[in-house]
């Protein structure tokens, strides 16, 4: 059973970095053709995707994001993070990882504050 698990800090204040980390048990993130995405939802907006890692470490950014969005993996812990710089309100949002488009974590609730 594939599993994903978001953490990281609720709460940042405008112009800090928001890291997220995203763990992963069942499936290994290297097996071949898995993709591995960050995806958010802003209060009362629909879904937006920032970003995937596939699992030979390639990566693509939403172009919106890009500018401010990394992610990366940690293969001996077998979780992928996403850094998201330079935050301000509009930023607040749940943040989910995703596996392979089918595989949710369960969400974790950053808010941006001043």
């Amino acid at each position: 059973q594939v599993q994903l698990h978001e953490s990281g800090p609720g709460l940042v204040k405008p112009a800090q970095t928001l890291s997220l980390k995203c763990a992963v048990s069942g499936v290994s993130i290297t097996t071949g053709a898995y993709m591995w995405a960050w995806i958010r939802q802003p209060p009362g907006k629909g879904l937006e995707w920032m970003g995937v890692i596939g699992y030979d470490g390639s990566t693509y950014y939403s172009p919106s994001l890009k500018s401010r969005t990394s992610i990366s993996r940690d293969t001996s812990k077998n979780q992928f993070s996403r850094e998201l710089t330079s935050v301000t309100t509009e930023d607040t949002a749940v943040y989910y990882c995703v596996g392979q488009w089918a595989y949710w974590g369960q969400g974790n609730q950053a808010t941006v504050y001043s």
